[in-house]
């Protein structure tokens, strides 16, 4: 995938959702991977050129594996003039040696995102960047369904009132595919965390459920991707 469609897909999604206004100042969060990395670069070449200004930043939350060098993102970020923000945690001690979660992703990304929103709250944000692209939230669908019994997903756009910050999520659109073709093709810096559960997860477990079923039935992840813009719109 060329830039120009990263961005053509960003912006739709920005323009239907009506993401970015004048004026906003959004963090992005920076885990490292491909996802993140991939909207830094499509929200910095977006600013060029989209009609309502806005700044950004990007931040990491360090969970603690010492095993993770950010020092190529910062890099990464100094080239695109995004001021970078790494915050030192000890969530994976917390979660795999204090507390010895069976299933650890909750919990961390309950602590992720509270140790990100308050640093974006801290230097004057008032938006935050997600890089969940459009099987994620296909799989979270489908997580919701198969573990919880209700048809869920996240919002495009997410109003956090005890925060007083909007959540946005403009790769929406984006099939992971692009973004990892794109990842690729420009090089992007990963410095992927090394989370002993990476792979066994439920959501790897339903990503390969999801394939197996487009396979078998042609075209029935973009129409999965159909039910949940029409969830969204009815709202």
């Amino acid at each position: 995938m060329k830039a120009q469609k990263l961005f053509s897909y960003v912006r739709r999604a920005i323009s239907d959702f009506d993401m970015i206004q004048s004026g906003d100042k959004i963090a992005v969060g920076i885990s490292g991977g491909k996802d993140s990395l991939t909207l830094l670069y499509a929200l910095n070449g977006l600013k060029k050129f989209y009609p309502k200004s806005f700044d950004l930043i990007a931040i990491t939350v360090d969970l603690g594996f010492d095993i993770q060098d950010f020092s190529k993102i910062e890099k990464y970020c100094s080239n695109m003039n995004i001021d970078y923000h790494v915050i030192k945690t000890k969530i994976a001690e917390i979660v795999f040696q204090n507390r010895k979660e069976k299933n650890p992703c909750s919990l961390c990304a309950k602590m992720r995102k509270g140790s990100l929103n308050e640093l974006a709250k801290k230097l004057g944000c008032n938006k935050i960047a997600y890089a969940h692209h459009k099987d994620d939230m296909i799989e979270t669908m489908f997580l919701s369904l198969i573990y919880e019994g209700r048809f869920h997903c996240f919002s495009p756009v997410t109003y956090l009132d005890r925060m007083d910050l909007t959540v946005i999520r403009p790769l929406m659109y984006v099939p992971e595919a692009d973004v990892i073709g794109f990842t690729n093709k420009y090089n992007l810096p990963v410095a992927k965390s090394k989370c002993p559960v990476d792979g066994h997860t439920k959501r790897e477990y339903v990503k390969r459920l999801i394939n197996r079923l487009n396979t078998e039935n042609h075209g029935c992840k973009e129409r999965f991707f159909h039910a949940l813009l029409h969830e969204f719109s009815a709202k």
